[in-house]
């Protein structure tokens, strides 16, 4: 039963989330092509000088939460069923996508986003795991 529902959710889910990093959230396209390459330092950085609380938990916990939901591909692509090959499949995919929001000057190519959207799909793969021990009837087709 989930891993039907979450075949037919993960394509909208994931055009959702390209348009959210493309043109969601209010943005513009940058006059310049903007690369930040130093891990953790842009990060620490944006909760340093911000403000609001909530902000933080948007933007920081958001790159997380997002991508949990790759951390369950191996139900669509049988492939993907291990941590390694999942976890290497994801990040050939978001570096291309931090690639295009360069290119497209529509967002900036940022090594922490793909650090905290990995970190994601590791979280959804094991509460995949966890799943598949614990609620077996659950995940059944």
């Amino acid at each position: 039963m989930l891993k039907k529902f979450y075949k037919i959710t993960i394509l909208p889910f994931t055009v959702f989330l390209l348009y959210l990093m493309f043109f969601g959230m209010g943005r513009t396209q940058y006059e310049d092509h903007v690369i930040r390459v130093e891990p953790l330092f842009a990060t620490l950085g944006f909760i340093e000088n911000t403000i609001s609380w909530f902000e933080i938990i948007k933007i920081v916990v958001g790159n997380v939460v997002m991508f949990m939901p790759f951390g369950f591909l191996g139900w669509v692509f049988p492939r993907l069923q291990g941590l390694r090959e999942n976890i290497l499949f994801f990040i050939s995919a978001i570096v291309i996508v931090e690639a295009l929001q360069y290119f497209t000057r529509l967002g900036i190519f940022e090594v922490d986003d793909i650090i905290l959207n990995t970190f994601g799909v590791f979280l959804g793969w094991q509460i995949k795991r966890m799943l598949e021990i614990k609620f077996t009837k659950f995940v059944v087709e």
